[in-house]
Protein backbone atom coordinates (compact mmCIF):
# COMPACT_ATOMS: atom_id res chain seq x y z
CA UNK A 1 0.00 0.00 0.00
CA UNK A 2 1.21 3.70 -0.90
CA UNK A 3 1.77 5.45 2.28
CA UNK A 4 -0.13 8.30 3.12
CA UNK A 5 1.48 11.88 2.98
CA UNK A 6 2.74 13.30 6.09
CA UNK A 7 3.52 16.77 5.16
CA UNK A 8 1.63 19.56 2.42
CA UNK A 9 3.93 19.10 -0.65
CA UNK A 10 2.73 22.27 -2.12
CA UNK A 11 3.46 24.37 0.99
CA UNK A 12 7.20 22.76 1.07
CA UNK A 13 7.41 24.34 -2.50
CA UNK A 14 6.56 27.52 -1.33
CA UNK A 15 8.56 27.48 1.89
CA UNK A 16 11.46 26.23 0.00
CA UNK A 17 10.97 29.15 -1.94
CA UNK A 18 11.22 31.27 0.45
CA UNK A 19 14.31 29.75 2.80
CA UNK A 20 16.14 29.77 -0.99
CA UNK A 21 16.04 34.14 -0.32
CA UNK A 22 17.93 33.50 3.47
CA UNK A 23 21.00 34.03 4.05
CA UNK A 24 22.23 30.85 4.82
CA UNK A 25 21.41 27.55 6.51
CA UNK A 26 18.82 27.99 9.49
CA UNK A 27 21.69 27.92 12.79
CA UNK A 28 19.94 24.96 14.22
CA UNK A 29 20.78 22.58 10.86
CA UNK A 30 24.27 23.43 11.72
CA UNK A 31 24.36 22.49 14.94
CA UNK A 32 22.98 19.46 14.01
CA UNK A 33 25.35 19.17 11.17
CA UNK A 34 28.03 19.51 13.58
CA UNK A 35 27.12 16.70 16.13
CA UNK A 36 26.28 14.48 12.87
CA UNK A 37 30.40 14.57 11.81
CA UNK A 38 30.97 13.15 15.29
CA UNK A 39 29.74 9.64 14.15
CA UNK A 40 31.59 10.28 10.73
CA UNK A 41 34.18 7.97 12.55
CA UNK A 42 31.85 5.29 12.25
CA UNK A 43 32.62 4.60 8.88
CA UNK A 44 35.43 1.68 8.33
CA UNK A 45 36.46 3.17 5.17
CA UNK A 46 36.40 6.87 4.99
CA UNK A 47 34.72 7.60 1.08
CA UNK A 48 36.84 9.68 -1.29
CA UNK A 49 33.14 11.31 -1.94
CA UNK A 50 29.95 12.31 -0.71
CA UNK A 51 26.43 13.18 -1.60
CA UNK A 52 25.05 16.10 0.64
CA UNK A 53 21.32 16.07 0.17
CA UNK A 54 19.44 19.53 0.74
CA UNK A 55 23.24 20.71 0.92
CA UNK A 56 22.21 24.46 1.23
CA UNK A 57 19.81 24.01 3.93
CA UNK A 58 21.71 21.40 5.62
CA UNK A 59 24.96 23.66 6.81
CA UNK A 60 26.77 20.67 6.78
CA UNK A 61 29.63 21.69 4.41
CA UNK A 62 31.84 23.26 7.27
CA UNK A 63 31.52 20.42 9.56
CA UNK A 64 31.95 17.49 7.42
CA UNK A 65 34.74 19.19 5.94
CA UNK A 66 36.60 19.21 9.41
CA UNK A 67 36.23 15.34 9.47
CA UNK A 68 36.40 14.28 6.22
CA UNK A 69 39.00 16.88 4.60
CA UNK A 70 40.05 14.73 1.40
CA UNK A 71 36.68 13.73 0.47
CA UNK A 72 34.95 15.70 -2.67
CA UNK A 73 31.31 16.94 -1.73
CA UNK A 74 29.06 16.65 -4.11
CA UNK A 75 25.07 18.39 -3.98
CA UNK A 76 21.34 17.12 -4.05
CA UNK A 77 19.14 20.18 -4.46
CA UNK A 78 14.78 19.90 -4.34
CA UNK A 79 14.40 23.07 -6.34
CA UNK A 80 16.54 24.99 -8.94
CA UNK A 81 16.80 28.23 -6.66
CA UNK A 82 18.45 25.64 -3.72
CA UNK A 83 20.60 24.41 -7.12
CA UNK A 84 21.47 27.82 -7.94
CA UNK A 85 22.12 28.75 -4.11
CA UNK A 86 24.56 26.13 -3.53
CA UNK A 87 26.53 26.77 -7.04
CA UNK A 88 27.30 30.42 -5.84
CA UNK A 89 28.57 29.19 -2.61
CA UNK A 90 31.04 26.66 -4.16
CA UNK A 91 31.81 29.58 -6.79
CA UNK A 92 32.77 31.31 -3.72
CA UNK A 93 34.71 28.46 -2.25
CA UNK A 94 36.17 27.79 -5.56
CA UNK A 95 37.41 31.64 -5.64
CA UNK A 96 39.18 31.36 -2.30
CA UNK A 97 41.09 28.20 -3.35
CA UNK A 98 41.95 29.11 -7.00
CA UNK A 99 40.22 26.94 -8.37
CA UNK A 100 38.79 26.80 -12.27
CA UNK A 101 34.89 26.93 -12.23
CA UNK A 102 35.10 24.24 -14.26
CA UNK A 103 36.73 21.97 -11.51
CA UNK A 104 33.57 22.84 -9.16
CA UNK A 105 31.90 19.44 -8.05
CA UNK A 106 28.48 19.67 -9.35
CA UNK A 107 24.70 20.61 -8.00
CA UNK A 108 21.94 18.29 -9.16
CA UNK A 109 18.44 18.29 -8.74
CA UNK A 110 16.93 15.24 -7.00
CA UNK A 111 16.13 13.34 -10.41
CA UNK A 112 19.36 14.14 -11.90
CA UNK A 113 21.79 12.56 -9.15
CA UNK A 114 23.57 9.33 -10.27
CA UNK A 115 22.10 6.09 -9.34
CA UNK A 116 24.51 3.72 -7.48
CA UNK A 117 27.29 6.68 -7.65
CA UNK A 118 27.70 7.75 -3.62
CA UNK A 119 29.81 6.35 -0.94
CA UNK A 120 28.42 8.15 1.63
CA UNK A 121 25.28 9.83 1.00
CA UNK A 122 24.65 12.52 3.83
CA UNK A 123 20.77 14.15 4.10
CA UNK A 124 20.85 16.95 7.62
CA UNK A 125 17.35 17.47 8.58
CA UNK A 126 15.75 16.07 5.37
CA UNK A 127 13.21 13.19 6.26
CA UNK A 128 10.64 15.19 8.06
CA UNK A 129 9.79 17.47 4.84
CA UNK A 130 9.26 14.63 3.06
CA UNK A 131 4.83 13.98 2.29
CA UNK A 132 6.27 10.55 1.70
CA UNK A 133 9.38 9.18 3.88
CA UNK A 134 9.62 5.91 2.65
CA UNK A 135 9.90 7.24 -0.77
CA UNK A 136 12.47 9.52 0.17
CA UNK A 137 14.56 6.57 1.90
CA UNK A 138 13.97 4.64 -1.91
CA UNK A 139 16.18 7.54 -3.69
CA UNK A 140 18.60 7.28 -1.16
CA UNK A 141 19.21 3.75 -1.69
CA UNK A 142 18.93 3.64 -5.50
CA UNK A 143 22.00 6.64 -4.81
CA UNK A 144 24.33 5.02 -2.32
CA UNK A 145 27.05 2.96 -4.25
CA UNK A 146 26.63 -0.91 -3.08
CA UNK A 147 28.40 -0.58 0.57
CA UNK A 148 27.96 2.57 0.33
CA UNK A 149 27.36 4.30 3.76
CA UNK A 150 23.70 6.53 4.82
CA UNK A 151 24.03 9.24 7.41
CA UNK A 152 21.08 11.71 8.48
CA UNK A 153 19.09 13.04 10.86
CA UNK A 154 15.57 14.54 11.50
CA UNK A 155 13.18 15.66 13.68
CA UNK A 156 11.26 13.03 16.49
CA UNK A 157 7.91 13.47 17.90
CA UNK A 158 8.80 15.04 21.45
CA UNK A 159 10.12 18.04 19.04
CA UNK A 160 7.96 21.23 20.15
CA UNK A 161 5.73 19.10 22.50
CA UNK A 162 5.06 22.69 24.71
CA UNK A 163 3.93 24.44 21.10
CA UNK A 164 1.38 20.95 20.62
CA UNK A 165 0.17 21.34 24.00
CA UNK A 166 -0.37 25.43 23.81
CA UNK A 167 -2.15 24.44 20.23
CA UNK A 168 -4.58 21.85 22.13
CA UNK A 169 -5.51 23.96 24.87
CA UNK A 170 -6.64 26.94 22.50
CA UNK A 171 -8.86 24.58 20.34
CA UNK A 172 -6.17 24.96 17.89
CA UNK A 173 -4.76 21.98 15.25
CA UNK A 174 -1.63 21.08 15.72
CA UNK A 175 1.17 23.38 14.47
CA UNK A 176 3.24 21.16 12.76
CA UNK A 177 3.42 17.90 10.18
CA UNK A 178 3.76 14.20 13.27
CA UNK A 179 7.46 13.37 13.33
CA UNK A 180 8.13 9.85 13.18
CA UNK A 181 9.85 7.87 15.64
CA UNK A 182 13.53 6.39 15.38
CA UNK A 183 12.16 2.71 16.10
CA UNK A 184 9.51 3.37 13.30
CA UNK A 185 12.14 4.29 10.87
CA UNK A 186 14.58 2.11 11.78
CA UNK A 187 12.06 -0.25 10.29
CA UNK A 188 11.26 1.92 7.44
CA UNK A 189 15.37 1.31 6.78
CA UNK A 190 15.14 -2.47 6.81
CA UNK A 191 12.16 -2.33 4.88
CA UNK A 192 13.79 -0.27 2.18
CA UNK A 193 16.23 -2.66 1.66
CA UNK A 194 19.43 -0.99 4.05
CA UNK A 195 21.73 -3.49 6.11
CA UNK A 196 22.58 -2.67 9.89
CA UNK A 197 20.29 0.44 10.84
CA UNK A 198 21.81 2.32 13.86
CA UNK A 199 18.79 5.01 15.48
CA UNK A 200 20.12 7.35 18.04
CA UNK A 201 18.26 10.47 19.73
CA UNK A 202 18.73 13.21 22.16
CA UNK A 203 17.05 16.16 23.08
CA UNK A 204 18.30 19.78 22.66
CA UNK A 205 16.29 22.63 24.65
CA UNK A 206 16.25 26.11 23.55
CA UNK A 207 14.81 28.99 24.47
CA UNK A 208 14.41 32.64 23.52
CA UNK A 209 13.71 36.22 25.32
CA UNK A 210 10.26 36.70 23.93
CA UNK A 211 7.82 35.76 21.45
CA UNK A 212 8.55 37.67 18.25
CA UNK A 213 11.75 36.32 18.77
CA UNK A 214 10.70 32.65 19.11
CA UNK A 215 8.11 32.74 16.06
CA UNK A 216 11.20 34.28 14.02
CA UNK A 217 13.47 31.09 14.94
CA UNK A 218 10.56 28.94 13.99
CA UNK A 219 9.76 30.32 10.81
CA UNK A 220 13.86 30.20 9.72
CA UNK A 221 13.33 26.28 10.39
CA UNK A 222 10.48 26.26 7.66
CA UNK A 223 6.92 26.47 9.52
CA UNK A 224 4.12 24.81 9.17
CA UNK A 225 3.89 22.23 6.44
CA UNK A 226 1.52 20.11 7.86
CA UNK A 227 -1.87 18.84 6.29
CA UNK A 228 -3.67 20.16 9.27
CA UNK A 229 -2.42 24.04 8.77
CA UNK A 230 -4.87 26.53 8.06
CA UNK A 231 -5.86 27.33 4.27
CA UNK A 232 -6.07 30.96 4.86
CA UNK A 233 -4.07 33.64 6.56
CA UNK A 234 -4.18 34.16 10.83
CA UNK A 235 -5.85 37.29 11.63
CA UNK A 236 -3.83 39.71 13.89
CA UNK A 237 -6.40 38.88 16.53
CA UNK A 238 -4.79 35.44 16.28
CA UNK A 239 -1.37 35.98 16.09
CA UNK A 240 -1.58 38.35 19.20
CA UNK A 241 -3.18 35.41 20.89
CA UNK A 242 -0.79 33.09 20.33
CA UNK A 243 1.84 35.72 21.15
CA UNK A 244 0.30 36.16 24.67
CA UNK A 245 0.38 32.03 25.46
CA UNK A 246 4.00 31.73 24.97
CA UNK A 247 4.96 34.70 27.13
CA UNK A 248 2.64 33.12 29.91
CA UNK A 249 4.92 30.23 29.18
CA UNK A 250 7.81 32.51 30.01
CA UNK A 251 10.19 30.97 33.27
CA UNK A 252 11.66 32.74 36.17
CA UNK A 253 14.46 34.73 34.00
CA UNK A 254 11.57 35.62 31.38
CA UNK A 255 13.26 32.91 28.33
CA UNK A 256 10.44 30.67 26.30
CA UNK A 257 11.73 27.24 26.02
CA UNK A 258 11.14 24.89 23.64
CA UNK A 259 12.30 20.90 23.01
CA UNK A 260 13.74 19.85 19.82
CA UNK A 261 14.38 15.94 19.49
CA UNK A 262 17.12 15.49 17.52
CA UNK A 263 17.00 11.59 15.45
CA UNK A 264 20.08 10.33 13.83
CA UNK A 265 20.27 7.51 11.72
CA UNK A 266 23.12 5.46 9.92
CA UNK A 267 22.66 2.54 7.94
CA UNK A 268 24.92 -0.04 4.92
CA UNK A 269 23.16 -0.27 1.31
CA UNK A 270 24.05 -4.31 1.55
CA UNK A 271 25.45 -5.52 -1.79
CA UNK A 272 22.44 -6.97 -4.00
CA UNK A 273 22.31 -11.03 -3.43
CA UNK A 274 21.71 -13.28 -6.44
CA UNK A 275 17.98 -14.48 -6.77
CA UNK A 276 17.03 -18.02 -6.17
CA UNK A 277 18.29 -20.07 -9.09
CA UNK A 278 20.29 -17.21 -10.46
CA UNK A 279 23.59 -18.43 -12.25
CA UNK A 280 26.73 -17.72 -9.96
CA UNK A 281 30.29 -17.06 -12.09
CA UNK A 282 33.29 -18.30 -10.23
CA UNK A 283 36.79 -17.37 -11.24
CA UNK A 284 38.49 -20.11 -12.77
CA UNK A 285 41.62 -19.65 -10.95
CA UNK A 286 39.54 -19.82 -7.50
CA UNK A 287 38.17 -22.69 -8.77
CA UNK A 288 41.69 -24.23 -9.83
CA UNK A 289 42.75 -22.96 -6.25
CA UNK A 290 39.75 -24.42 -4.24
CA UNK A 291 40.36 -27.88 -5.83
CA UNK A 292 44.30 -27.99 -5.77
CA UNK A 293 43.47 -27.31 -1.34
CA UNK A 294 41.03 -30.19 -1.63
CA UNK A 295 43.10 -32.85 -2.73
CA UNK A 296 46.01 -31.60 -0.43
CA UNK A 297 43.95 -32.40 2.75
CA UNK A 298 44.34 -30.83 6.00
CA UNK A 299 47.21 -33.14 6.82
CA UNK A 300 49.04 -31.48 4.09
CA UNK A 301 48.16 -27.95 4.12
Amino acid sequence: MPESPRTDARAVARVLDRLARADGAPWLHQEVARRMAERVPLIRQPPAQWLDWWGFLGGSAPAVAQVLPAAQRRVVEPTAALAERSRQAQRVRGWRRWLPAGALPPVWREHEAPPQSAPMLWANMVLHWSPQPQALLARWHAALAPDGFLMFSTLGPNTLSELRALYADCGWPAPHPPFTDMHDIGDQLVHGGFADPVMDQETLTLSWSSPEVLLAELRSLGGHIGLERTAGLRTPRWHAQLKRKLAERADANGRIALRFELVYGHAFKAAPKPAPGAPVAIPLDDLRASLRAHRKGPAES
